[in-house]
């Protein structure tokens, strides 16, 4: 792929990992990913604005044969995918220096072993002008490391964001063009990346709400030219009040735990709820972590396996745990055959969840009309909770 105009000597390149459908060992990516990286050729000085992924450094060397000079690295974020091919540029273009915040300083000497004198750290609204074009930097912190920074440049109204307001989706569109499947995988990116950062991202966005975006350039994902649905569903997803539903996680060995929960997914629907299931067997996670992002209320299905929860409905509460969603209530339902601490054990794995646990539901063995009695209270203190808060 070649250099690509944004505007006026404002330039994309980075790679297209079309390949790619796993982050971090952790984070499915169903669609691929691009690495951004953004080139700024003022009329005195150049920078470049991040790098890619160490595995795509060829091809971004290959899109810098034809420039000249390269002034300034700005590394917004040091995490590698970001940062990793600093070195081989720096090879290149020696004299350059690697623009970062004063955190990020130590963590990229950590992590890339490159010189410190090479670097230049910079302060939160601190500006550097490239002759007839002026960056300022903003300091972003916890989006979605404690280093980071976005870039503003003032005359062309440009945020570069980094991994705010990013998206994993392999495309050649530089703009977007599709605009729903880019809301989904935008989704999945905060719910899987930013969602346990709310509060401090909060901050960030009142901090940026005194700028002129006209255009929102990210590190992954296509660049927004009508950024204002991006910006206005982060406030959505950050600040919003929960959704009138129900996320519900679960596995099943016999079928029993399934039974209880087919019937509380019916009983919260008659009360004009929506409920989302998930088979913790066959889900992708990220699937799972998108409906946590609006959820009011979780609702964890667990048969118990020796005494304790299912592994796979432990892993969906740890998950849950260290997502650290905004839904309110949380109650657990499953199956046991002769007894257990399940309730005990999931209910040791939330402490930083700040929700009201709701009344559980198990069962010996195949649920009874009591059980099914019981999941009928269950789904109404649900709905009464719901309807106490208004939530919509």
């Amino acid at each position: 792929m070649q250099l690509r105009k944004i505007k006026e000597q404002i330039y994309w390149l980075g790679a297209i990992d079309w390949d790619r459908r796993l982050f971090d060992s952790l984070i499915p990516l169903p669609d691929g990913t691009t690495y951004n990286a953004y080139l700024i050729k003022g009329s005195e000085k150049t920078v470049l604005l991040d790098t890619v992924d160490p595995p795509m450094t060829d091809e971004l060397m290959a899109q810098l044969e034809g420039v000249d000079k390269i002034d300034f690295i700005v590394s917004h974020h040091a995490e590698q995918d970001h940062s990793g091919s600093i070195p081989r540029v720096l090879e290149r273009f020696p004299k350059a220096k690697v623009v970062v915040t004063p955190k990020a300083k130590g963590m990229l000497i950590d992590l890339l072993k490159i010189n410190e004198n090479t670097f230049v750290t910079v302060e939160d609204g601190e500006t550097m002008s490239l002759g007839d074009k002026t960056l300022k930097f903003i300091h972003t912190p916890w989006v979605h490391w404690p280093e980071t920074m976005v870039t503003y440049l003032e005359e062309d109204r440009i945020l570069f964001s980094c991994d705010f307001y990013g998206s994993h989706i392999a495309s050649t569109d530089l703009f977007v063009i599709d605009q729903g499947r880019v809301y989904e995988a935008a989704k999945r990116y905060f719910a899987e990346i930013m969602m346990p950062f709310r509060n401090v991202i909060t901050k960030n966005i009142e901090k940026l709400k005194e700028y002129d975006i006209r255009i929102i350039a990210p590190s992954h994902g296509q660049i927004y030219d009508q950024p204002a649905w991006i910006m206005d569903a982060y406030r959505d997803w950050v600040m919003g009040a929960p959704h009138n539903s129900v996320v519900l996680p679960f596995v099943s060995m016999h079928g029993n735990t399934r039974k209880l929960v087919d019937y509380l997914a019916s009983g919260l629907v008659k009360h004009g709820i929506r409920v989302e299931l998930f088979n913790l067997a066959l889900t992708d996670i990220g699937k799972l972590a998108m409906a946590l992002v609006d959820a009011a209320t979780i609702v964890v299905g667990a048969p118990t396996v020796l005494a304790g929860p299912h592994p796979l409905a432990a892993y969906a509460t740890l998950l849950a745990n260290a997502l650290r969603p905004k839904a309110q209530f949380l109650s657990i339902i499953g199956s046991y055959g002769w007894g257990g601490k399940t309730v005990e054990t999931l209910a040791g794995m939330i402490p930083n969840l700040k929700v009201e646990v709701l009344a559980p539901v198990l069962c010996k063995g195949a649920p009874s009309e009591a059980d099914f009695e019981a999941l009928d209270k269950l789904a109404g203190a649900i709905a009464e909770k719901h309807k106490s808060n208004n939530f919509k």
